[in-house]
């Protein structure tokens, strides 16, 4: 893709709300290049407020769209790289690998793109194009339709309402990432999808404070009884002790596959596979010692 706008008009004049006027550039399979008029706003928080690139909400028109790879795409969030740094695409690389672990684990999970982008700040008097690596999310209510069902659009919902197989499956994939920034109860870093009258299911997303991506810029929140964001801290709420087993054989059966994942990524080097498949390594010795499993996960569960 090639974009080009003005990030300091994008922080200034848009928000949760309004967006303003840019195009995209896209590269066709046939190699050639074509243009579609778009909409882009700000999103976010914490990259919002701490990062060079925001990240975006993406809107193409539906009449600009048709035949285009945002064909059926109401509105995509963009990630960019959070900063100018080299080395931040690095980390644009590890949480792209996080959506694609959640694939593995999950049938209720946001599809994403990788994307190249060549892109140009208005603000930059010499016009230069910088090459970066990014990502695209697809629509919170698409991914619903494909279920049947809808987004939960209320600020709060206990987690005895939530389906049970699926926030285990949940709460596992974000101990296996070394994800604490999250809340069902408070549906901060992630989405809460109704399908039918009475069962919800999260939607995980917004990977990047976790041990797996390990940015410079990651915190670690004064909730959590952990000193680096590369300690793991089970966070779920307890559940049937026999499902609890059972999501961790799911895992255990699926430990190959996600082994493998990292060595599968464009955009990582040696180094990084090396850190991420010892960071999951440390996850699975977890699920295969009965005793840690005992300690670290099903004493460190929450009650209500």
């Amino acid at each position: 893709m090639k974009m080009s706008f003005s990030i300091k008009d994008l922080r200034k004049n848009t928000n949760d709300s309004t967006y303003m006027d840019t195009s995209v550039e896209f590269k066709t399979e046939d190699g050639d290049w074509e243009q579609v008029d778009a909409e882009i706003r700000t999103r976010g928080n914490f990259r919002l407020d701490n990062c060079y690139y925001p990240p975006m909400r993406l809107k193409v028109k539906k009449r600009d769209r048709e035949g285009t790879p945002f064909s059926g795409q109401k509105g995509l969030k963009v990630v960019f790289p959070c900063s100018k740094n080299k080395n931040a695409l690095d980390f644009v690389g590890k949480e792209f690998l996080a959506y694609k672990l959640a694939e593995e684990v999950t049938p209720y999970y946001f599809p994403t793109r990788l994307i190249k982008i060549t892109f140009v700040n208005g603000d930059d008097r010499k016009q230069q194009e910088q090459e970066l690596i990014g990502f695209i999310i697809e629509d919170d209510d698409l991914v619903a339709e494909r279920f049947g069902g809808s987004i939960y659009d209320e600020k709060r919902i206990g987690p005895s309402f939530m389906a049970d197989t699926a926030s285990v499956r949940h709460d596992m994939f974000q101990y296996m990432i070394g994800n604490t920034d999250w809340s069902s109860l408070f549906t901060h870093n992630q989405k809460i999808m109704r399908i039918g009258e009475t069962t919800f299911v999260p939607l995980a997303y917004d990977f990047d404070m976790t041990g797996l991506v390990n940015p410079p810029y990651a915190q670690v929140s004064d909730l959590v009884e952990i000193e680096k964001i590369t300690d793991r801290l089970y966070r779920g709420f307890c559940r049937d002790p026999e499902l609890m087993q059972h999501v961790r054989q799911e895992f255990l059966a699926k430990k190959d596959v996600i082994m493998s994942l990292a060595e599968k990524q464009l955009y990582l080097d040696d180094s990084d596979v090396r850190n991420i498949n010892s960071f999951l390594k440390d996850f699975f010795r977890v699920l295969e010692s009965d005793n840690f499993f005992k300690s670290e996960v099903l004493d460190k569960c929450r009650s209500y």
